[in-house]
């Protein structure tokens, strides 16, 4: 059953002109991070994992207001090139107390914006 649904858009020029290591470390893990850097538009990554982040945030029904923290969401990259999630903190407890059993992940972007979309579910019948 599905528990909750995100989406979110990032404009890459706003982010970008945004961009600064403090920013980085607030936002990211450290694997994100370096991660990001190996790619030649590093911005437009990071720029996904935004909106990985706040879709994240939006299928919990939750936000920085209710104790989130940008850093509570890992987007990671599998050894097969696909994206998951990886919960912490405050968003990985609130996921269990929703009972969320699997997290699905999609990004994409163009040269002028990154987008994801999140799906949160656990194994009850719908």
């Amino acid at each position: 059953m599905i528990i909750g649904t995100g989406i979110d858009i990032v404009d890459l020029d706003v982010f970008r002109g945004r961009l600064s290591d403090e920013l980085i470390a607030e936002v990211f893990l450290p694997a994100e991070a370096e991660y990001a850097a190996t790619q030649v538009r590093s911005w437009e990554n990071l720029g996904g994992r935004l909106a990985a982040k706040e879709a994240a945030f939006k299928a919990l029904g939750a936000g920085l207001s209710q104790g989130l923290r940008w850093r509570d969401v890992e987007v990671c990259r599998e050894e097969s090139g696909a994206i998951s999630l990886k919960l912490h903190g405050k968003a990985a407890e609130l996921a269990t107390s929703k009972g969320v059993t699997r997290c699905h992940v999609s990004l994409s972007h163009s040269s002028t914006a990154a987008m994801a979309a999140v799906v949160m579910e656990n194994d009850a019948e719908s």
